[in-house]
């Protein structure tokens, strides 16, 4: 038997055991090695707080609506394994199956757990993970596409000053994609010292703390008065909102990529955002049409990241941190995940 982590209830992991069945002829099965999870929409699910608990995103009304009451509520607890991205070993593939083969290391989606039987036809989203590149960088591959969707949504340009509020796998990469992509100055913010600290020594030029310092009166003495061009906010927090918006030069765009929940209170729009033309664009690479549909869709986004990722022109080795095995994956994601994120910014496992 094997083993996978399982949400079991609201705020509870366990590993339990599964039994996989045989493989399909399209289909090859992998050993994993190492695995991560999100720490941002999943943890709204885990939570238990998800709009997606009893409504259901409708694509034709483009709404939320109520889900039938017969139908199963949005979270599976005792069902779902936990976990985004895993990189692992064929060890298993079937006869229709022509371009993966035993023994390469690949990288896909998908939760936590000691195997995975994936589709190897036609799916570009099982990626062969080539030498030289590391496991971290792999199992990045979905944050670093929100980032680039916040970066390309904002309409950045080379020169533009930058600031990245929220410092997790998603604002990480994001501030690094900025200097890659010719921002002249990118300052990060985040309320945890060791979130700031990765991100100036992966080439951040300026790092403030929301707690201790006024971040848009900051961001404006650090650029003249004038504020920044671009923010790129990945927080979800009412307070960095806000911040944004006394931050933001007249006329500029912040990219809002976080997952926001409810605001009970702190935005107030009749302050700089009624004065200075400010710009918010909601942006989330998943949702298709892609604003620069049909030059760029998902798929696009998606070849794009993992050749940064591949190449090594966006380094993740700071930001899987902290990593544990995977017999203590459980209580390290309630731990780090939920309970104390301020130990981490994206939970890395590893398996024997």
């Amino acid at each position: 038997m094997y083993k996978q982590l399982v949400a079991v209830a609201p705020g509870k992991a366990e590993l339990r055991e599964y039994e996989d069945r045989e493989i399909l002829p399209n289909e090859v099965k992998v050993k994993v090695k190492y695995a991560s999870p999100k720490h941002g929409s999943e943890l709204a699910d885990f939570r238990g707080i998800t709009p997606f608990m009893n409504e259901q995103y409708d694509p034709e009304w483009k709404l939320f609506l109520p889900r039938d009451p017969k139908e199963e509520r949005g979270v599976r607890f005792g069902a779902w394994n936990l976990g985004n991205q895993w990189v692992g070993e064929i060890i298993e593939v079937g006869n229709e199956v022509k371009e993966f083969h035993v023994g390469e290391i690949v990288c896909s989606y998908g939760g936590i757990r000691e195997t995975h039987i994936v589709n190897a036809v036609d799916n570009y989203r099982l990626r062969k993970v080539p030498d030289g590149m590391t496991w971290k960088n792999a199992v990045c591959y979905d944050p670093a596409q929100f980032a680039l969707g916040g970066i390309r949504d904002s309409h950045m340009r080379p020169g533009d000053r930058v600031a990245v509020i929220g410092l997790g796998a998603i604002g990480q990469i994001a501030a690094q994609m900025a200097k890659q992509y010719g921002a002249s100055y990118v300052a990060v913010v985040d309320p945890i010292r060791l979130r700031r600290e990765v991100a100036l020594r992966a080439g951040a030029d300026e790092a403030f703390d929301p707690l201790s310092q006024d971040v848009g009166l900051e961001l404006k003495k650090s650029t003249g008065k004038m504020g920044v061009d671009v923010i790129i906010e990945t927080s979800a927090s009412v307070q960095a909102l806000q911040a944004s918006l006394r931050g933001l030069a007249y006329g500029g765009t912040i990219a809002y990529v976080g997952w926001a929940k409810e605001f009970p209170g702190g935005l107030h729009l009749g302050r700089e955002a009624h004065y200075n033309n400010a710009k918010i664009v909601f942006s989330r690479v998943a949702s298709e049409p892609n604003p620069d549909y049909p030059r760029w869709n998902r798929r696009r986004i998606e070849e794009t990241c993992w050749e940064m990722l591949a190449s090594g022109r966006i380094n993740c080795e700071e930001i899987i941190f902290p990593v544990v095995p995977f017999e203590e994956s459980a209580e390290a994601y309630c731990r780090y995940v939920d309970q104390h994120p301020e130990s981490s910014i994206k939970l890395g496992v590893t398996f024997d």
